[in-house]
């Protein structure tokens, strides 16, 4: 049993985890309404992105400015499979080429494309929701990793890449919605997926999802590979002269952000019911890395956190300063990093975590003192 803890960052990480399950999945069900609780899960799907990049660029000193394309290309898969199902023939009828999504028989498309064929099927969409992230990650990270490029020519390439998946997205309107993306989804294997029971449950699966990816995370970094992930972001050459190919390790780690962004934009599509390339580009994309920095590069638990912040933030201030809501955001931004550069979790470090320890080991010497407890009783 203490293997399994250890594991997985020891009992007060567990701890740290398990509160926040508690607030998602029991306090804020019960304290906001189904449009408030829709809007969370929202939040929550980028958690998934910003979770992936502690791993990348915390731990790894991997800073990716292109994490939209992979949560692209997640969405898109999902997204792919509900329009299928919503442009069944009987739902079509009155479209000049019944059976395919309204956009394509907009631009006078006559068959379904071959790209298309395997979103017919949900367990194949899973699949290759899960697997193209990983094998766009692996080429990229092969191509650059490989020829040791890194620091801010990584972060620059990957932008640009970003760049250009939006560019082929819009002006391929035909495949794949063009500029207004795939929208209208409305029902997954026939169950409308638009009511309140289901944003209900489509709010908890991706709640226990984001605490899988969280567990699998911080599995990873108490692994060996984990130790030698820090050691490659403080002395690569170093690591390198011990006979580790870091270029391997880089490119796992850049995947496996590449998967977590790939699921937080599946469970977008499902509970927004649309998926446009806005969130491919590099606003999207540098959105996601602010999200990480918030919450503390090096925090798994401060990444959802500074997600939930920089959106509620993000939502509150446009609904009551519409036209100055961006100012108060760059200051928010630059007010973190220049007062908190280590984000949300380095205020519970500096400031939370001394009192809840002087406050739990006060607590337990208590109860070690003679006459007390037990002792007192016997």
């Amino acid at each position: 049993m203490h293997r399994w803890i250890a594991a997985f960052g020891g009992g007060q990480r567990l701890l740290q985890l398990l509160a926040l399950a508690v607030l998602l999945l029991v306090i804020l069900p019960l304290t906001l309404d189904i449009f408030r609780l829709n809007l969370l899960g929202k939040y929550l799907t980028y958690a998934f992105v910003a979770v992936g990049l502690v791993l990348c660029w915390g731990y790894g000193g991997i800073l990716s400015l292109g994490q939209g394309i992979f949560f692209g290309v997640g969405g898109y898969c999902m997204a792919m499979f509900l329009k299928l199902e919503s442009s069944a023939p009987e739902f079509t009828s009155i479209q000049s080429t019944p059976g395919i999504p309204d956009f394509m028989d907009w631009n006078q498309i006559t068959e379904l494309p071959l790209m298309w064929l395997p979103f017919h099927s949900l367990t194949l969409t899973i699949i290759l929701m899960l697997t193209v992230p990983a094998l766009i990650a692996f080429f990229i990270g092969f191509a650059m990793f490989k020829r040791r490029v890194g620091g801010v020519y990584f972060a620059i390439i990957t932008q640009a890449i970003a760049s250009i998946a939006t560019i082929l997205i819009v002006g391929q309107q035909g495949y794949t919605g063009g500029i207004n993306g795939i929208t209208d989804l409305r029902t997954l294997l026939g169950w409308d997926i638009r009511s309140d029971s289901a944003r209900y449950i489509l709010y908890f699966v991706c709640c226990v999802a984001l605490i899988i990816c969280l567990l699998i995370g911080q599995f990873v970094l108490e692994s060996r590979f984990g130790k030698l992930l820090i050691a490659m972001r403080d002395q690569e050459d170093r690591v390198r002269f011990s006979g580790y190919d870091v270029a391997n390790i880089k490119i796992f780690v850049f995947a496996l952000a590449a998967v977590f962004s790939a699921i937080g934009g599946a469970m977008f599509a499902l509970q927004v019911g649309f998926m446009s390339p806005s969130f491919v580009g590099t606003v999207a994309s540098i959105e996601m890395v602010i999200f990480c920095a918030v919450g503390g590069r090096l925090s798994l638990i401060g990444a959802v956190y500074g997600a939930l912040l920089v959106n509620l933030a993000k939502t509150m201030l446009s609904e009551t300063f519409p036209q100055l809501w961006i100012v108060f955001m760059g200051a928010l931004f630059i007010g973190v990093v220049l007062l908190f550069p280590q984000g949300l979790a380095g205020i519970y470090n500096d400031f939370v975590r001394p009192h809840l320890s002087r406050l739990f080991g006060r607590s337990q010497r208590k109860a070690s003192e003679p006459g007390t407890g037990q002792e007192a009783q016997s």
